[in-house]
């Protein structure tokens, strides 16, 4: 868990270090600061959703439930679907003053207000995100849901951030366009590993590992 989401938020920072090669740093660099800053505070509720879809499909699967899971991603996708949506929303209609929360400058005002449909987009993209990558530990794929992360943010993100941000000339708003699709990439490929998702199997291998668990060392 620790290692997926340190590498999306290190990909966040590695682009605002980036941001002070472009034209009039201090402003890009401020804005997209502002943006991470927001995206971190909307992250919490569905971050905590994904933790109780890890632990409750671990627990199913653990019992040998093979429809309980379904069940577990159904709902959790729908909480987090409903949620998204009404961030999104509340992001869009507050989008004159979230700017005024982080600063008294005019001029990063109105770049942030540019930025918010953007960061709207990202709320219901992050939202999905932690409720898959809540799936992906729950069925115990820690270092299948590092390998998504990483291609996703750094050989598909990254490089379109900076296309977008440098060869586009779109600035902060270029580089959260990489961001946008480095989540998007992640959320199709976690939702087609978790669609594809044999449960049976996936519960007689819990089932293994209890065993093992329980076997007397030698």
């Amino acid at each position: 868990a620790f290692l997926d989401h340190s590498l999306e938020w290190w990909s966040y920072e590695l682009l605002v270090l980036l941001s002070g090669m472009l034209p009039n740093p201090a402003l890009e660099t401020s804005v997209l600061s502002i943006c991470v800053s927001t995206m971190i505070l909307l992250a919490n509720l569905p971050y905590g959703i994904g933790i109780a879809t890890s632990v409750r499909i671990s627990n199913e699967l653990g019992a040998g439930n093979t429809q309980g899971p379904r069940l577990v991603v159904c709902v959790a996708l729908s909480i987090v679907v409903c949620s998204a949506f009404l961030v999104s929303t509340t992001l869009l209609l507050l989008r004159h003053f979230i700017g005024i929360a982080f600063s008294k400058e005019e001029e990063v005002r109105r770049y942030v207000t540019r930025m918010v449909p953007l960061l709207s987009i990202s709320a219901i993209t992050d939202s999905l995100m932690a409720v898959l990558q809540g799936v992906s530990r729950g069925c115990g794929w820690q270092h299948l849901g590092a390998y998504v992360n990483l291609g996703a943010f750094y050989l598909v993100g990254i490089p379109v951030a900076l296309y977008f941000g440098f060869a586009m000339q779109l600035r902060a708003k270029g580089f959260w366009i990489g961001i946008l699709a480095g989540g998007a990439t992640q959320v199709t490929l976690l939702s087609v590993i978790t669609a594809t998702t044999n449960w049976n199997k996936m519960a007689d291998k819990a089932k293994e590992r209890v065993f093992e668990d329980r076997l007397p060392t030698q």
